[in-house]
């Protein structure tokens, strides 16, 4: 598909619809869960807070220096605090991060994005 292998498409995106354990966007559909991010959307394997590690969050670390400030972060049906372990390595890399049910992380990611924002989000699909 990409240089970044499968599961990736260029470009930052708004999240157009999310839902049935997965998100649409760019015009097409993926299920599962995702990171949104500057220079694409890359499907990851997580299906809890818990799963994330940072080789899942790769995508995130990848970007130029500055290009993300923040990370909303979906966890799913309901907020889950994210280990401190998480929110220590996004902090050590200038990212702050923003906790919350996956539907208001695709709404305000949307939002943020469109105020042309430095944001990426880590979306975590629920069934």
């Amino acid at each position: 598909m990409s240089e970044r292998g499968e599961g990736f498409l260029p470009g930052a995106h708004q999240i157009e619809g999310y839902g049935a354990g997965g998100f649409r966007f760019g015009g097409m559909s993926h299920r599962g869960s995702i990171i949104a991010a500057p220079s694409g959307v890359s499907a990851i394997a997580a299906l809890s807070v818990e799963e994330l590690d940072a080789e899942m969050l790769a995508p995130l670390f990848s970007e130029s220096a500055g290009a993300v400030q923040l990370v909303v972060l979906g966890t799913g049906a309901n907020l889950v605090v994210p280990p401190r372990a998480l929110r220590e390595t996004l902090r050590a890399a200038g990212m702050g991060v923003d906790p919350m049910a996956t539907g208001h992380a695709v709404a305000t990611y949307n939002i943020l994005l469109g105020e042309g924002r430095r944001v990426a989000a880590v979306l975590l699909a629920s069934a």
